[in-house]
């Protein structure tokens, strides 16, 4: 989890790993936007195949060949985010990141019933974000930086990111990031999250809008590097 405070100038006020439910939800609720970096929903069609199968219910396909369980295994973000990035989200049906989906979805539910807007499309108090596309939008490294194998290139990529955010106090946590791939994507949503604050990301458009409701949405960013703050008017 990182806490990036912009006023007037960007700061990491915190950066945690090992976050529990409730420092989430409490930062959550303090904050004016929260990025996400884990699928805040399951492709429709994949809920609705679960479903089905459930009830014994499920219409037989007339192929179980790769186009159908790919509908099912990517959302409609994942397919929008390959076709800008080149590069394909992991399943939330079929890969490992439907652990941490499944603890989101709690969270969801607790932020929810407490009264916060965390519409999945991101017009409420939460977006989805992927620091791996976000950093290929911004024309940085975006592969092989994770795990402690690679720390001389994760050490390479906050090199670079500081070189392009001359303007972001790093307040102390720039070698936790250096050292722990957790810490250096919770910072990179932050800062993807600013963005889509500051209107330099892409939101679902209007005809996606209503299946983004339910699946999520991942926001990229729009422009070629991270915004620098304004220029004070005196």
């Amino acid at each position: 989890m990182a806490v990036l405070r912009d006023d007037p100038a960007p700061v990491l006020e915190h950066v945690l790993v090992g976050a529990t439910d409730e420092d989430l939800v409490a930062a959550i609720e303090t904050a004016g936007r929260t990025g996400v970096d884990v699928p805040l929903g399951w492709p429709a069609r994949f809920v609705d195949l679960v479903s089905a199968h459930a009830t014994a219910s499920l219409p037989a396909p007339a192929s179980t060949g790769s186009d159908w369980r790919r509908s099912l295994a990517m959302r409609v973000t994942d397919r929008d985010v390959h076709r800008r990035t080149g590069l394909t989200p992991l399943s939330v049906s079929t890969d490992r990141i439907a652990y941490p989906a499944l603890r989101w979805a709690g969270i969801e539910a607790r932020l929810r019933e407490q009264g916060t807007d965390v519409s999945r499309d991101g017009s409420g108090a939460v977006i989805e974000v992927y620091p791996a596309a976000a950093l290929r939008c911004w024309s940085l490294p975006h592969r092989g930086y994770k795990e402690t194998k690679n720390a001389g290139a994760r050490l390479g990529l906050v090199t670079e990111l500081e070189a392009r955010t001359p303007w972001l106090d790093w307040n102390g946590h720039r070698d936790l990031c250096a050292a722990d791939d957790n810490a250096l994507d919770a910072v990179i949503a932050a800062l993807i999250t600013r963005e889509a604050s500051l209107g330099a990301c892409e939101p679902p458009p209007e005809d996606l809008r209503e299946i983004a409701r339910q699946e999520g949405w991942i926001w990229l960013p729009s422009a070629p590097g991270p915004t620098a703050p304004s220029a004070p008017c005196c």
